[in-house]
């Protein structure tokens, strides 16, 4: 089977762009669509297939639009639905598929649903629509013990009343009731909407989240916090009725539509049940994103992806960087972690603090990126990854905006340093992310040193890597297609991870030292690193192919 008989999404490089940090055309700081469509030819230079937004619309902007006030609008900020319409066009005409970030767990406050619902009375249609309780105690206690995800308790009370309203994240954020079945017609319109419009697909935020417990009982969290999953706040088994619904609407318009999960649970077998044939297309593999830079991590987590879900039909989705977690530099170059400031286990180790030899996590980024490209199935990349940024760990406490941060009260820094805006030149008082002066998050002064037009300039920049790498994958698609992987013995060297698909072998070095592949892998084609005298750099990656092949 060649890649044109595959549907786009199975193998496919989809670009994240966190739309507010991209590109700002109009001067306020804040990136826009005009600003994304000005800057398409990056993302086609680069070789991408698609891009993904994230969520861009109407919004008071509490956690940055993942508290949305209107499903079936674009933010005014970004340019309304002109700029939509521009944008996709524009996309569509570069051959770059587009898919929109759908927050279907909860809404803003301001949503007009849950406007209502504050006017309503207890027990109202318009209160059943969320997750309303008495609180214990004559109402002054939460109803349960759950905690919210960004910090302390997931209840907040409605001032006056022994009601209290449920909120898996922010109190900004409340969330839906989908046993209601206005939920779930209402949700129905929003896909209809977009799909009409002419989107490729959907990234559905926190998706094993939508069901709760119907009982709502107290979770019983390890004695001593380590951890806070909740199984009765997620993962609930009615959600994926759900998703057979949505499933069955995407299938009926004919054109290959995608719906991506995001989904963190607590196996991988948990997340292969969301993958079946009548459910999901795609969720995000985070099992790889959550390992330490050792080659036997690395293995044991690709075999369990491909093994897991391989056995439903989807392929895996890979992913090694989002906005909800540390850039792949700073991970990977970390020396020693700091005590962990959370009970979130994703956090603890994703978003881990300490000192950081930057120089070493470049190269083990450059080198993940080779390995993570040659593996069968669909990889999403973050922006800001193609340019070897590393995680703005020091910004002033003063400019920091995630709720994480605000609800953690300060102890727990949150996400804002993945997400300060992209440099595109080295000089001006935003490096070219917008006419204005500044950002809306403050930009470090060595921002200079990873500016895409410097990149673009310099033959062995991450940037140039990417792309190399992007243009080889697609000339080897039609090769490589529904070619299984297959690991090889690389004897007296634990720290090497090597793989075969079709002619193409990918080396991974984890260690410091030197390797010299064996003569039958054939020659390099493409190295994270130079290799010196035949032999591939410590903490770098190489594809190679026979001389014939």
């Amino acid at each position: 089977m060649t890649t044109t008989d595959r549907a786009w999404w199975r193998d496919a490089v989809v670009y994240q762009v966190y739309v507010r940090s991209f590109a700002d055309a109009d001067g306020d700081g804040i990136g826009d669509l005009a600003g994304l469509s000005e800057r398409l030819d990056h993302l086609t230079r680069l070789g991408v297939d698609g891009l993904w937004l994230n969520p861009c619309y109407p919004s008071p902007g509490a956690d940055h639009g993942y508290d949305v006030a209107d499903y079936m609008d674009i933010d005014a900020r970004y340019g309304g639905l002109p700029a939509y319409d521009a944008l996709l066009a524009e996309a569509h005409r570069r051959g770059l598929r587009v898919l929109m970030d759908l927050v279907p767990n909860h809404c803003s406050v301001e949503h007009a649903w849950f406007v209502a619902a504050l006017e309503a009375q207890p027990g109202s249609p318009e209160r059943e629509r969320f997750i309303f309780r008495a609180g214990r105690e004559d109402g002054a206690i939460p109803p349960n013990n759950w905690r919210s995800v960004f910090g302390g308790p997931a209840w907040t009370r409605v001032e006056g009343t022994d009601q209290w309203y449920l909120h898996s994240f922010d109190p900004c954020q409340p969330d839906f009731n989908w046993r209601n079945p206005e939920v779930a017609e209402y949700f129905d319109k929003v896909l209809r909407f977009w799909f009409d419009r002419g989107v490729d697909g959907i990234r559905i935020d926190v998706a094993h989240m939508l069901f709760k417990h119907a009982d709502l009982p107290d979770w019983m969290f390890p004695p001593d916090g380590e951890s806070d999953y909740n199984g009765h706040a997620q993962n609930q088994p009615e959600v994926h009725e759900v998703f057979r619904r949505w499933r069955a609407l995407a299938d009926s318009y004919g054109r290959d539509l995608t719906l991506v999960g995001e989904i963190w649970v607590p196996t991988v077998t948990d997340l292969a049940a969301y993958l079946r044939p009548d459910e999901l297309p795609q969720a995000f593999y985070f099992d790889l994103l959550m390992c330490p830079w050792d080659a036997g991590a690395f293995q044991a987590s690709v075999s369990r992806g491909l093994a897991e879900i391989a056995a439903t039909g989807a392929t895996v989705t890979w992913t090694l960087a989002s906005h909800d977690v540390h850039r792949a530099v700073t991970r990977f170059g970390l020396r020693a972690a700091e005590p962990p400031h959370s009970a979130d286990p994703v956090g603890n180790i994703a978003r881990a603090r300490g000192d950081v030899d930057v120089a070493r996590g470049l190269r083990r980024a450059r080198a993940a990126l080779l390995l993570l490209l040659a593996l069968p199935g669909s990889v999403y990349l973050y922006q800001g990854e193609e340019l070897g940024l590393p995680e703005v760990l020091d910004l002033p406490d003063d400019a920091r905006q995630d709720p994480i941060w605000l609800r953690s009260g300060g102890t727990e820094h949150g996400r804002d340093g993945c997400r300060v805006p992209l440099p595109w030149r080295a000089d001006g008082p935003s490096f070219g992310f917008g006419p204005g002066p500044g950002s809306w998050l403050p930009q470090p002064a060595w921002y200079a040193e990873h500016a895409v037009e410097e990149q673009w300039r310099t033959q062995h920049s991450t940037l140039r890597l990417y792309a190399d790498a992007l243009a080889s994958r697609k000339a080897l698609a039609d090769e490589l297609a529904d070619r299984d992987l297959r690991w090889l013995d690389v004897p007296g060297r634990p720290d090497v991870l090597a793989y075969q698909r079709g002619e193409l072998i990918c080396v991974t070095v984890f260690g410091e030292q030197p390797l010299s592949p064996p003569a039958a892998w054939g020659r390099v084609v493409l190295a994270s690193a130079p290799p010196h005298g035949g032999q591939l750099a410590g903490e770098s990656a190489a594809w190679l192919k026979s001389a014939d092949a």
